[in-house]
């Protein structure tokens, strides 16, 4: 009888989904524009120049982080196979490892490194989305199934 698979998710702690930062985001610029059009029938343009500045700004700055909100790391351990997938912007990776040649490196405390899984000459570095303490964590858990992993072959 085989184990079950463990799992670990490592993302990003974000507040607000894609869709929930466009609606802030119109929001925002129905507040901007609707505030420069009342100076803007007074005839004072200049504040309509700085709202259209200003909520471009804005805009870039959410559309980067819609575009990284839903980033997360999975390692998954089966019987016999480690998987890594990792989706960064959007952007699909999928990295499978043997646990029984699988080093793993963990991070040292307050230098804020990544943890390192070697298998075969191939690195992978984990963790770019959680707290160092959540690194630390999940390398002594990962450390430990994969060796009881081994202990029951």
């Amino acid at each position: 009888m085989t184990a079950p698979a463990r799992r670990w998710t490592l993302k990003r702690n974000c507040s607000l989904t894609p869709r929930q930062s466009a609606a802030v985001y119109a929001l925002l610029c129905a507040a901007s524009f609707g505030i420069a059009l009342v100076f803007l029938l007074q005839g004072i343009w200049m504040v309509l120049a700085f709202a259209l500045v200003e909520m471009t700004a804005v805009g870039m700055a959410l559309l980067y982080y819609a575009r990284h909100a839903l980033d997360v790391e999975t390692v998954v351990l089966g019987d016999g196979w480690l998987l890594i997938e990792r989706w960064d912007a959007g952007r699909r990776e999928e990295i499978r490892l043997d646990p029984c040649w699988t080093r793993i490196l963990a991070p040292a405390p307050r230098q804020r490194r990544l943890i390192e899984l070697e298998s075969h000459g191939r690195r992978v570095q984990l963790g770019a989305y959680v707290s160092e303490a959540m690194r630390t964590q999940v390398a002594r858990e990962l450390t430990q199934a994969i060796r009881s992993t081994m202990l029951r072959h």
